[in-house]
């Protein structure tokens, strides 16, 4: 994975139009899919992931869902500075932003700023591309219907890699059932099409010295705000600040509380899929708990 670097390393001053160093300062915590590196560049650093050159699609997605977010307005995200491949390397660089420890004055600065960032919205539920999530593909068809979305885009695509993965039986059958009933969760409830960051775990956020929250690593569309709480909630990590400044600034829909199993199936599932089957009793748990909910 190191070979070629000095390919990287031309690249990357070409596309900022001055030299970079030869080669990366130090590895840094980047996710567990891609190497990440500080890479010094001038008087500063850059952020730089590095991939196989088959993961080129996965940079540029990341690019682009990155430079919604900024679009936005709403919350800090590093600035792209530019992706390509090289000697055989994917790679996307980014601005090195120093970060600091979590506060939960951080955290409820975040919470207020996904309220504002869900308040950009679309007519309709999707976005402009397909992505990822995680190594995932991840569907984005435009659909009129949030259930429809949910169901055609995001739950069934999982259930059917889990089957072929060799997680068919009781999660396929219970599944199927669960997708059907859909309906019954949005019978008085139309979700609006917010902007989303997608993957909102407690290791996809970060602080800045100054205590401004920042959001990285998306797999961002528009679709149901409630999802990115929901992903919040799954893993926890986030003080209750977080929540607490969200519904202060949007509060909550009636029977959100009943949805939250909903959204943090479709990662379960791609935990599942990615990870192994330590994830399978819980996905089975969150779709028995959703299918007695419905009296299924």
């Amino acid at each position: 994975m190191t070979g070629g670097l000095g390919a990287v390393a031309a690249a990357l001053g070409a596309a900022l139009g001055r030299p970079v160093a030869a080669a990366p300062a130090a590895a840094v915590p980047g996710g567990s899919i891609h190497r990440a590196y500080r890479w010094p560049a001038g008087s500063g650093s850059l952020f730089v992931k590095l991939a196989p050159a088959a993961a080129a699609p996965l940079f540029a997605a990341e690019a682009d869902g990155l430079a919604a977010l900024a679009a936005a307005g709403a919350v800090r995200v590093p600035a792209v500075v530019a992706t390509g491949v090289a000697a055989g390397h994917a790679w996307l660089a980014l601005e090195w932003l120093e970060l600091a420890p979590v506060t939960p004055r951080a955290d409820a600065a975040l919470g207020e700023r996904l309220a504002a960032l869900h308040r950009t919205t679309a007519p309709r539920h999707g976005f402009a591309a397909d992505n990822y999530l995680g190594r995932t593909p991840q569907a984005n068809g435009w659909a009129d219907d949030w259930p429809r979305f949910l169901a055609e885009r995001r739950l069934r695509p999982q259930l059917e890699l889990a089957a072929a993965n060799g997680y068919a039986g009781p999660l396929t059958e219970r599944g199927a059932r669960l997708v059907a009933a859909l309906g019954a969760f949005y019978a008085d409830y139309r979700p609006a099409a917010s902007l989303l960051h997608g993957d909102l775990w407690s290791g996809n956020r970060g602080a800045l010295a100054d205590g401004t929250p920042v959001a990285f690593d998306p797999a961002p569309y528009f679709g149901d705000r409630e999802a990115d709480l929901a992903m919040a909630r799954l893993f926890g990590g986030f003080d209750s600040g977080f929540y607490a400044a969200y519904a202060a600034a949007w509060p909550p829909d009636p029977g959100a509380a009943g949805r939250v199993a909903l959204h943090q199936l479709y990662h379960v599932l791609n935990h599942l899929n990615l990870f192994g089957g330590g994830y399978l009793r819980h996905a089975l748990a969150l779709t028995d708990q959703l299918l007695a909910g419905q009296g299924g």
